[in-house]
């Protein structure tokens, strides 16, 4: 019997770590340490439900999982073989308890593809991935086809970059392969900077192993014996992982000199990055390698001609790599046959915001937002309003309710005015303030700037000012058209991706919420209650008790008491000074008769 515990930063956040203890003590004070494994996996994706432990075989899937609730597992379901139903995940529609994840509506439409480890192995056990197919896409490609056919391989499965640029991955191969010189670079982008998203560390952490053999594949394919890995610092976890897969591939001889005896020559060494959003872009990604600043260049040339050290070099973030072991083992018509006709294969998502299934999800391109969203999702917190769903991170676009029909590829989301991104996909109700949302992605993009270039630099910072005029109450509707105006010239005339569509936000939310921003210029008020300086509360004076909770509660003192005494009450009704109210919501937080409204 193997007991599988999460090992993801997320659950290793909530305990998960002291729950693997326990099971191991427990296990072995009671003499089963020989009959049960516990085994320390990657990111089961149900990141809303950890911990998450999952007993196997059975298949059992406990969500939420306590130290203190380790004993009761092994006592009655490890012992006695009955399960802990106050454990199991429970059906929000029809109230019933589910033991086995294949019956959860979260995962029910999920496939994973490059996720197909994660939660299934120890990242820190190469026995366990070869278990599972790793490294024969490796020993296939060396032992059995040319680099050519790798190549062609890639290219006929139709994998495109999971970076957010979409480019064909085997065009992207064979135009390096072209470029023939002494010394080639394969190049991993593992410096995921969109908020809210944790695809590729989760990749890294629950399944390291098929990222190094995807890159000593690319290696193979375009002639490099040279692979570096781009990782931002902050994921130390995911560094942790690595460092030991890459230890163990040259052990096993699957890095290094002569691998497998076939003569081919290829190893890997990490490369740590500072956090700068703007060293996704590949141009910036290799000058930060190389010591320099991080800031793009003008393309051509492209990395695949001069890159690392002006030395061809091929770049594909991780998620890419992850799925190009399998497409060798099981064949390219194999991944074609899954996802839309122009975006093949899965896409891998971060579903985060006010969505009731918070987690990391796989599922087939032409997904539609709808079935993420209330099939997978579960729909939005607290049986609020759906308003919107930002994809792409801060290079993508709002999309509405009449989008939810969108399907999930390169070509549609792109009509919608969004974007595939790396994958972050944040929802949002009715409480979220559309223009406040522009604003704060904005912010983001003139932090993340690298200043090199005039429109990202300066257009960027224009913009901001505008919004956050318009969030304060000073806005005009001449300030709407300059901002339609200057994302069209950003847009053109930018540097980089990261400036190129920057302005994304602004323009989708002003095409979908356009009404939003019209009520924050012309009516002066913000209908989400979010823009601090267009709202003001006010006491009801007929509802208000007189209990002065709210006026306790103040912490800058605007409450007090009026001569007023509401009919059929005891006590004078309680008055805010507008003038001192900092907004802060303690006072309506506090109070139980619904006295206090926003206005």
């Amino acid at each position: 019997m193997h007991v599988l515990v999460c090992g993801g930063t997320g659950c290793q956040a909530s305990a998960s770590a002291q729950i693997i203890e326990n099971f191991q003590q427990i296990l072995a004070a009671k003499g089963l340490q020989d009959e049960v494994q516990v085994v320390r996996t990657g990111c089961f994706g149900f990141c809303e439900k950890g911990p998450i432990v999952k007993i196997m075989p059975d298949n059992t899937f406990y969500t939420q999982v306590k130290p203190e609730d380790v004993e009761k597992i092994i006592n009655e379901h490890i012992i006695k073989g009955r399960k802990v139903t106050d454990l199991l995940y429970m059906d929000p529609e029809n109230r019933e308890h589910v033991a086995d994840s294949k019956h959860m509506g979260f995962y029910r439409k999920q496939l994973r593809i490059a996720l197909r480890n994660c939660g299934f192995i120890n990242p820190e056990n190469i026995d366990e991935c070869i278990s599972r197919g790793g490294y024969e896409a490796l020993g296939k490609c060396l032992t059995e086809m040319t680099p050519a056919q790798v190549v062609d391989e890639i290219t006929k499965s139709g994998l495109r970059g999971r970076g957010g640029a979409g480019f064909p991955t085997g065009v992207k191969w064979g135009l390096c392969a072209k470029n023939k010189c002494d010394e080639m670079y394969v190049i991993c982008n593992a410096d995921e900077g969109d908020p809210g998203a944790f695809m590729d560390r989760s990749i890294m952490e629950g399944d390291p192993h098929s990222i190094v053999e995807a890159m000593a594949i690319c290696g193979y394919a375009i002639g490099a014996t040279h692979g570096l890995v781009y990782i931002r610092a902050e994921y130390p976890l995911a560094i942790h992982r690595l460092q030991i897969a890459i230890a163990q591939a040259r052990e096993y001889g699957l890095l290094g000199k002569d691998i497998l005896g076939t003569g081919f020559d290829f190893d890997i060494e990490l490369r740590y990055g500072a956090g700068a959003f703007v060293c996704g872009e590949e141009t910036a990604l290799i000058h930060s390698m190389e010591g320099k600043r991080g800031e793009p260049t003008l393309k051509p040339p492209f990395p695949a001609v001069s890159g690392y050290m002006a030395k061809p070099s091929n770049v594909n973030n991780v998620e890419t790599f992850a799925n190009v072991p399998i497409i060798i083992t099981k064949g390219a018509d194999w991944f074609a046959s899954i996802g839309s006709e122009k975006s093949k294969g899965t896409k891998v998502f971060a579903l985060a915001g006010q969505i009731n299934n918070v987690g990391l999800i796989e599922v087939p391109m032409g997904t539609t937002l709808r079935d993420i969203i209330y099939e997978i999702g579960g729909g939005i917190k607290g049986g609020r309003k759906f308003k919107a769903v930002q994809t792409g991170g801060p290079s993508g676009g709002c999309l509405t309710e009449k989008h939810l029909d969108t399907a999930i590829d390169y070509e549609s989301l792109a009509a919608a005015g969004s974007m595939m991104g790396s994958g972050g996909m944040v929802v949002m109700d009715d409480t979220s303030c559309m223009v406040a949302i522009a604003k704060f992605y904005l912010e983001f993009t003139c932090e993340e700037s690298c200043g090199k270039c005039s429109p990202c630099r300066i257009g960027n910072k224009r913009m901001l000012e505008i919004l956050t005029k318009i969030t304060e109450g000073n806005g005009t509707m001449d300030d709407l058209q300059e901002l339609r105006n200057l994302a069209a010239v950003i847009k053109d005339t930018a540097l980089c991706g990261l400036g190129q569509t920057s302005p994304n936000p602004v323009l989708s939310t002003l095409d979908n919420f356009w009404d939003e921003y019209v009520e924050h210029v012309v009516d002066k008020k913000c209908r989400a209650g979010v823009c601090k300086k267009l709202m003001s509360y006010v006491i009801d004076k007929d509802k208000c008790i007189g209990c002065g909770k709210c006026a306790k509660n103040c912490p800058a003192e605007a409450i007090s008491k009026t001569d007023y005494i509401a009919p059929g009450h005891k006590l004078p009704s309680m008055v805010i000074d507008t003038t001192k109210c900092i907004k802060c919501g303690a006072c309506i937080s506090g109070c139980k008769f619904g006295a206090i409204s926003v206005k």
